[in-house]
């Protein structure tokens, strides 16, 4: 081959080799804490999901290093766009085990059974997942396959948009039970610190779906007029954009919940409550009588039939007082 010929590449620009790296590291740099929070404070359960995101998404930027030294190497190229994309939606499953959490530390303010919860976003998140995955591999499997490649760019797009929403029903749920627990005057340090953690890293997380939809459908533009105008030319052809808008939120979002991890403010144990007196209590847990099927069509249970167990304090033994830092009792 002629050393004056192109080399070929699937890159719209010459890739960084720096950039990756970098944020492969900052990112394993907040995965090793996560990992030792969740030994420490025995919290797999609500953020196992920050070990498994941070794991996928520092393993897509250590791919994207490799490939931006390979750029025509379809293989590299497509296991770093999965990978990259597919770190996101893991992280957002953490705040749905957070928020699902919260509801149990303030049950007489849940909206909606906080079982239910985790399991409706964590599905949807799901869905998303499995969008955003197909979307990419079609992308990277494309070639010269114009349809093939517009599909999968309109998957992605319908995938970060669907988050998107998700998010923005997620803030509105955290903003209804922030505003009851300020009405009734449970608005302490605990509450309100996990409440301003979620408003914040769930704003990161739409910003990074707002950029993404915008590439997409940018994308998907392309292949249906051929022509690369101004939007394409700014978030596709300029490389930073990408670490602007899609890196730097999501390592913004993970070191967040290594400096104001969950477990600092919520209980372990999932029938710790803090009652209206501010007090905290071992009670039963959120007991939903009702058949499975009935709590799936109506997890808001509309006709109030869970036990609102909440109403019987002293049946329940008292843990602590309430404006003080769970990890304090966490392993009781």
């Amino acid at each position: 081959m002629s050393s004056d010929q192109p080399i070929p590449t699937y890159y719209p620009y010459n890739p960084s080799h720096v950039l990756p790296i970098v944020f492969a590291v900052l990112i394993g740099g907040s995965l090793a804490p996560h990992i030792w929070q969740n030994f420490r404070y025995h919290y797999w359960r609500v953020t196992f999901f920050m070990f498994w995101g941070g794991l996928v998404y520092m393993t897509g930027w250590i791919l994207r290093c490799l490939s931006s030294y390979h750029p025509g190497n379809k293989n590299l190229y497509l296991a770093q766009t999965v990978f990259v994309l597919a770190g996101p939606p893991i992280y957002s499953a953490a705040e749905y085990n957070i928020l699902g959490r919260l509801m149990r530390y303030v049950p007489m303010h849940a909206a909606i059974n906080p079982t239910r919860i985790v399991i409706f976003f964590v599905y949807v998140g799901a869905a998303v997942e499995g969008l955003t995955v197909a979307g990419a591999a079609r992308m990277g499997a494309a070639g010269e396959n114009q349809a093939l490649l517009k599909s999968g760019a309109v998957l992605v797009a319908i995938g970060t948009t669907m988050q998107a929403a998700v998010e923005l029903v997620f803030v509105a749920m955290i903003a209804q039970l922030h505003y009851r627990c300020v009405k009734s005057n449970m608005n302490i340090r605990n509450v309100r610190n996990v409440c301003i953690m979620l408003y914040g890293t769930s704003t990161l997380v739409l910003l990074r779906c707002i950029f993404r939809g915008i590439e997409k459908f940018a994308t998907a533009d392309i292949v249906k007029t051929g022509t690369c105008g101004a939007l394409c030319r700014t978030v596709i052809l300029k490389e930073w954009y990408l670490y602007v808008f899609e890196a730097a939120p999501m390592v913004v979002y993970t070191y967040w919940l290594n400096f104001i991890h969950p477990a600092m403010f919520l209980p372990r144990k999932s029938t710790y409550y803090l009652g209206k007196d501010l007090v905290i209590r071992n009670g039963p847990g959120w007991v939903d009588g009702r058949a499975s099927w009935v709590t799936f069509f109506d997890p808001c249970d509309i006709r109030g039939t869970a036990d609102k167990f909440w109403l019987r304090p002293d049946e329940w033994p008292v843990v602590s007082t309430g404006d003080v830092e769970p990890k304090s009792h966490s392993n009781a």
